[in-house]
């Protein structure tokens, strides 16, 4: 074994996940090494079909936003969802979603009128993950090393140090580091090294997944071609995902409660009823990874110096494609939290807030979709076997099989709550003033100042987004342009914080043309403290009568100042 090196972080795995947080510390001035089994270039398992708008405004800012929106599907290609008896039969329903090309035009539909600059983009996850590897390789302050395992990792109160097994030669060595996180997936080697466990519901479904090319399927179907296809039938239940757009195809076979294990399923007689098509047709399998969708959460997200995130940290069933992105939403808030101390602005408490705003939001965000998938797991046990009849008998059952679908489903397909409506509301960091957020659901959610949630969204006078308007730091949105900062000002300087002010004047013209709400959506307050992760940190109409109070609160130094100390100014 050779001897130790040392890294300020080190994370393992480089998923999305992974190299989304490496890329977002190295952009913040921190130096990444990241461990992967794989080798370089070697392809993921096609899943994670779907990058959130909250995902993409963060590619957004860090640079990388048009070459993911520009990869996947063809820019022609509808992002539907179709759902018919078969994946060749009669379409029951369709949810209409934009293919890229019109991404930015359409307005009509569910999935339209995004208060964002950047709106979801449905890729998978092996056209995204290239993307980010080749972004994270080419950073100066990210080293990757692949075709690695890490193993025997033992965490101490102010560092960790693992063992690195090189793959290929058996070698291990051995690496230090200030700050270890675990982006490795549903068997963490570092969340069983935090003595983190998992609770929860240990399967909620079992799926049959199996990665094909068919080039014939394409011309076989009766309807215009969907991203997401839906196979409803008495026979089998399943969805098909367009990967390719041309040949290569994802088909999810929902197993029935009764069956057995995976293997004694027949996966091709499942294939083939879910396709809608015979003996004769052709496909190659090209790989399989059969899975249990679940509900379970660990129990911690930290020892000391060691954190989890993503998979490491939780698992769901996949309803609203929301586990790649919100273990992207865990790494972003771990980034700023980790930069901040690291770049000595901040002290080692800031990191506290980690576990206190994401675990509660975790375990919000993993009911919405539990709930969802215990109402698609009923729907489909109750199919009506005159489904696929012809007559009036048949068009009925279609119709209110249809009409159930799609009421069920686009929830999930059209998710602006679960994007945008999710909250911090016992987080250690933030000043509250007693005003409670507003509810939200998986589809729908009201743009709010109250300490806490995301910083709503609104196009500026000079025409460019606010988002792209914040600055690295904190960002001190000034609507009234009379409001004297002065005194904050000086006090983020004596502390060190990054903090801009920024004055806004509203585009009313590009807000009306995109649907969009304005500065009515900031509540009236004259002052909002926007983090570096887009959430509010606080607001008022003028600057607290304490601003250094503020400042050490946000930083997550005043762990004893009475948060009526910091609230809203009068």
């Amino acid at each position: 074994m050779s001897e130790m090196t040392s890294s300020d972080v080190v994370i393992v795995g480089a998923g999305p996940v992974g190299l989304t947080l490496a890329i977002d510390l190295a952009w913040r001035g921190i130096d990444v090494t990241v461990v992967e089994t794989r080798a370089r270039a070697e392809p993921p398992e096609p899943k994670c079909n779907h990058v959130a708008a909250r995902t993409m405004e963060i590619f957004r800012r860090l640079g990388l936003a048009e070459k993911v929106r520009n990869a996947g599907l063809p820019a022609d290609y509808p992002h539907d969802i179709s759902y018919r008896t078969t994946f060749t039969g009669a379409e029951l329903t369709r949810i209409k979603i934009p293919c890229r090309r019109d991404r930015f035009t359409a307005k009509d539909g569910p999935d339209c009128n995004w208060p964002t600059p950047e709106p979801p983009h449905r890729i998978n996850q092996i056209f995204l993950e290239p993307i980010l590897f080749e972004h994270a390789a080419a950073q100066p302050r990210i080293k990757i090393i692949n075709r690695t395992s890490a193993e025997d990792v033992v965490v101490e109160d102010h560092s960790a140090h693992l063992g690195l097994r090189d793959l290929d030669s058996g070698n291990v060595r051995r690496l230090g580091c200030r700050f270890l996180i675990g982006c490795d997936g549903a068997r963490s080697v570092v969340r069983k090294a935090i003595g983190a466990e998992f609770a929860g519901d240990a399967v909620v479904q079992r799926v049959q997944s199996t990665y094909i090319r068919a080039p014939d399927l394409i011309d076989r179907q009766r309807h215009e071609p969907a991203w997401g296809t839906g196979s409803i039938n008495p026979r089998r239940a399943g969805m098909v995902y367009a990967i390719d757009g041309r040949e290569r195809w994802l088909v999810h076979n929902y197993m029935k409660p009764e069956e057995g294990d995976f293997e004694t399923v027949d996966r091709d007689a499942c294939i083939r009823t879910i396709l809608g098509v015979d003996q004769d047709f052709k496909y190659d399998i090209i790989s399989k990874e059969d899975w249990y969708g679940r509900r379970l959460i660990a129990e911690k997200f930290r020892r000391a110096c060691a954190f989890i995130a993503g998979d490491a940290a939780h698992i769901w069933v996949p309803y609203a494609g929301y586990g790649m992105n919100a273990g992207i939403a865990d790494a972003m808030n771990l980034s700023w939290l980790l930069a901040a101390h690291l770049n000595g602005w901040a002290p080692a408490s800031i990191l506290d807030a980690y576990e206190a705003e994401r675990w509660p939001i975790t375990s919000q965000v993993s009911r919405f979709a539990m709930s969802h998938a215990e109402a698609e797991i009923h729907r489909r046990g109750a199919v009506p076997e005159t489904i696929e009849d012809a007559g009036v008998i048949g068009e009925l059952a279609r119709r209110e099989v249809g009409h159930l679908t799609y009421e069920i489903n686009v929830q999930q397909y059209a998710c602006a709550g679960l994007n945008f409506g999710s909250y911090y509301d016992r987080s250690p960091i933030i000043a509250y003033d007693g005003s409670e957020p507003p509810a939200y659901t998986m589809d729908s959610y009201t743009p709010s100042t109250v300490p806490g949630c995301r910083t709503p969204h609104l196009w500026c006078a000079d025409g460019r987004s606010l988002y792209d308007a914040l600055g690295e730091g904190f960002t001190l949105l000034r609507f009234d342009l009379f409001a004297d900062v002065a005194a904050l000002e000086g006090a983020a300087r004596n502390r060190g914080v990054p903090l801009k002010v920024l004055d806004i004047e509203q585009s009313n013209s590009k807000q009306a043309s995109t649907g969009q709400a304005g500065t009515s959506t900031f509540g009236g307050s004259g002052l909002v403290l926007s983090r570096p992760d887009q959430h509010v940190a606080w607001r008022g109409d003028s600057q607290p009568d304490d601003p250094l109070a503020l400042i050490d609160r946000i930083r997550g130094a005043a762990n004893q100042t009475s948060q009526a100390e910091i609230g809203r100014a009068a």
